[in-house]
């Protein structure tokens, strides 16, 4: 970061700032785009270890009408090839192909839950609905990355037909605007039944996102080179049209009056309009209030900083990553690239999922892990491992496999495996201030190729080479996305600090701070990667409109 001053500065080069940043440049604008981190790309990342690539964040991409209309605008080439995903528990699986998979997951979840057919058939009912108006939201590549304007064949029978469609189908979606859980217990007494089916995602996930992932599925693609290969070229791009990409810049100070910014080492830069693509709770704690003149402003400034701190990051993951000595055949036939597996249909229900918290000892009790903790921590660990045992054997995995969907991504003969499974920051971060973490780490190592082994991989855990262990501190740290949450705010918010009206999302970008917007997965929920594309470039379009220039028309 240089003593100068920027057209736009960006802060956060996940892909919400890289697509900020590229259509900036593509523009014209003078660009900075400031990262905390050594490389870019966030929770879209890869890295490589032993010959191995694993995708550290996001494990494909869904389209959605965004993504792929994004890369032509922007002019990047890039190869993708398709990511069959496949839904399974205990000892079977189904690949969802298409709409015609869905009477075969029935037929799966009927064989599981015996005189549940009924309950399943409504359900199932549901999906359908859900799966058509996906159909219709995501039916055409979406406008905003399309220059409609010039094709008036686009804007008249496309563009048009489907905003009609559009707003009468966002009208029905809103009956699903609940709680998955509290949903599906209107069709089924089964917890168990329910638990297959919620356990995939978040903690009060609106039924509508939840059940409308079976339609996202048959979308997903997965880039050659594996999810960091689109942060690469994203980043070449950017580097070509002159913008510039600080890395190990940290900002932590912004002076709103001034209008300039200042990194933790002390560097600082002037800029006309700022996007902040990092976490919301960074940004306002960045504002200097005793730098803002107008009272009201600073107020209202300062309430903001209080309501966003009051809120809390969604559900984190943890992954490990296994290097595998068992040929790619050997996963094709049991998981496929990309599966959703829950080992036992018991669910996570029959578990007290807050017994942790009776089990850990008070703040005062440290040394845990070590060989002259106090003897009552003993007992405690072991009571923990046995939770996160039972956990862990019951919860639900992303189970990816990047070699099989580009051969090069493993040493031949290999496979890298990938599982995730939904985890709780707290209880992670409650460890990791007993002194306990690696221990737990080695304990997670264990437990899921142990559980994996036990179930949908026999006799694998021996042919495991190496093993790595990512949790939700570990995303904290890479990201400083706050609590390690991978899709922004908690659904358990009792008011969501975000926009959550897909209607309105365009004004998810503005922020109470002049000559500031935002964008990411931060600013409007529930948010992925398409989401948070799209408010990059709102962004984006927002500055060209800003800093536009009497005479001369800056198009993004």
């Amino acid at each position: 970061m240089k003593d100068s001053s920027y057209d736009a500065i960006i802060v956060g080069a996940g892909i919400a700032g890289l697509t900020a940043a590229a259509y900036l440049c593509k523009g014209g604008y003078h660009v900075l785009l400031c990262e905390k981190n050594e490389k870019t790309g966030g929770l879209v990342s890869s890295f490589t270890q032993n010959g191995f690539t694993f995708d550290g964040g996001i494990r494909a991409f869904e389209n959605s009408g965004i993504v792929f209309p994004m890369l032509r605008q922007l002019g990047i080439d890039m190869q993708f090839v398709r990511n069959p995903v496949s839904v399974g528990m205990e000892e079977e699986r189904i690949r969802l192909e298409g709409k015609e998979s869905l009477p075969a997951y029935s037929d799966m979840l009927k064989r599981k839950f015996p005189g549940d057919e009924d309950d399943i058939d409504r359900i199932i009912a549901q999906i359908k609905k859900t799966m058509k108006y996906m159909d219709v939201i995501y039916g055409i590549d979406n406008p905003l990355f399309v220059d409609y304007m010039e094709d008036k064949t686009y804007l008249y029978k496309t563009l048009l037909p489907w905003l009609l469609k559009y707003h009468l189908t966002m009208k029905k979606v809103k009956k699903q605007n609940e709680p998955v859980n509290r949903f599906l217990k209107k069709m089924t007494d089964n917890q168990m039944l329910i638990d297959m089916i919620a356990q995939h995602f978040f903690k009060e996930t609106p039924a509508f996102f939840a059940l409308s992932y079976f339609g996202l599925y048959l979308d997903y693609s997965y880039p050659v080179g594996g999810t960091g290969a689109l942060i690469e070229k994203m980043q070449e791009m950017i580097l070509s049209r002159n913008g510039e990409i600080s890395l190990q810049t940290e900002i932590t100070f912004i002076d709103v009056e001034s209008r300039r910014v200042a990194s933790k080492d002390g560097r600082t830069a002037g800029y006309k309009k700022l996007i902040w693509c990092a976490d919301t709770k960074a940004l306002y704690a960045s504002v200097s209030l005793s730098g803002i003149r107008d009272a009201a402003l600073q107020a209202k400034i300062k309430s903001q900083r209080q309501f966003v701190n009051g809120n809390r990051g969604g559900d984190s993951v943890l992954t490990v990553f296994l290097s595998v000595n068992l040929a790619n055949s050997y996963f094709a036939d049991k998981c496929g690239s990309h599966l959703f597996y829950t080992p036992q249909k018991k669910g996570l229900s029959s578990l007290d999922l807050n017994g942790w918290r009776e089990i850990m000892p008070n703040p005062g009790l440290t040394g845990a892990g070590s060989t002259d903790a106090p003897p009552q921590w003993k007992s405690r660990e072991d009571a923990l491992s046995n939770w996160i045992r039972q956990y862990l054997f019951l919860t639900t995995y992303e189970i990816s496999c990047p070699s099989l969907r580009d051969p090069a991504l493993a040493p031949e003969g290999m496979t890298g495996v990938i599982a995730s499974t939904l985890f709780d920051y707290d209880l992670v971060k409650s460890i990791s201030d007993l002194g306990w973490y690696d221990d737990f780490k080695g304990l997670c190592e264990k437990i899921i190729p142990e559980v994996l082994d036990a179930s949908i991989f026999p006799g694998f855990a021996v042919q495991i080479q190496n093993t790595l262990c990512s949790t939700p501190l570990t995303l904290q740290s890479l990201t400083g996305n706050s609590d390690g949450a991978i899709t922004g705010w908690a659904f358990t918010n009792k008011v969501m600090p975000a926009v959550n009206v897909f209607p309105q999302i365009a004004r998810s970008i503005r922020t109470l701070i002049p000559d500031t917007y935002q964008a990411g997965q931060w600013t409007f929920s529930p948010s992925g990667l398409p989401v948070s594309i799209m408010t990059g470039k709102m962004a984006a379009n927002a500055v060209c409109k800003d800093l536009g220039l009497p005479g001369q028309e800056k198009k993004v």
